[in-house]
């Protein structure tokens, strides 16, 4: 079945997967998830991911991280959506759970986080946060 938003499917795979308790999650593989892949695991709240080949686009396979029992990502939400995208300027981007967590950025320079947005001084599409 197609999905007309890709970023939300892979937000809620790996949302459904963490509240299962899930160790791993298999996802389709485009570049821009695995830019979010990147920034998640380089933020600490996925272990590790590798893109599988198979004969079609690829999948990511990632695996999730908990703490004491718990799923280290608590919420992770689309905030930039088909319908009703979010753009904001260097200095507008959202604090999440006032710097607890962190907002992913589309940017001229790539997808990034916001606080290293912030530091480059460029603004984007939010694509999502996550705490």
């Amino acid at each position: 079945m197609p999905v007309s938003d890709t970023i939300a499917d892979f937000l809620t795979r790996i949302r459904n997967a963490s509240a299962a308790k899930h160790k791993a999650v298999e996802v389709p593989c485009s570049n821009l998830k695995m830019a979010i892949a990147q920034i998640l695991k380089d933020q600490g709240y996925i272990a590790e991911f590798e893109k599988v080949d198979n004969s079609h686009q690829g999948v990511l396979h990632i695996k999730l991280r908990y703490y004491l029992g718990q799923p280290v990502i608590r919420e992770i939400r689309r905030v930039s959506k088909p319908g009703r995208r979010v753009y904001a300027p260097a200095d507008g981007l959202p604090r999440v759970r006032n710097g607890l967590g962190i907002a992913i950025v589309s940017t001229p320079r790539g997808v990034m986080s916001d606080k290293q947005a912030r530091r480059e001084n460029v603004g984007g599409e939010v694509l999502c946060t996550i705490w």
